[in-house]
C-alpha cells in the first residue's frame, strides 16, 4: 500500500507526521507530504490512523 496527500486540500495542521512520521513529513510551504515508498506492514494501522485523523480528508491509503 502507498499513501498519498491531496495537497491542494491539505491545510497543514500536521496530525499526520504526529501519528505517523515514518511515512509523512511537512514540506517548506507547510503542507503534508508521503513517503513514495510502499507503506510497510507494521507500521500500516499508523498510517491508516493518520488518514482517519486529518481533518480535511487530505490523506489516502492505498
Amino acid at each position: 500500500m502507498k499513501a498519498f496527500v491531496d495537497k491542494n486540500t491539505c491545510i497543514g495542521c500536521g496530525i499526520c507526521p504526529d501519528v505517523c512520521p515514518e511515512v509523512f513529513e511537512m514540506d517548506a510551504d507547510g503542507k503534508a507530504v508521503a513517503s513514495d515508498s510502499e507503506v510497510p506492514d507494521d507500521i500500516l494501522d499508523n498510517a491508516k490512523d493518520a488518514e482517519d485523523q486529518c481533518p480535511v480528508d487530505a490523506i489516502s491509503v492505498r
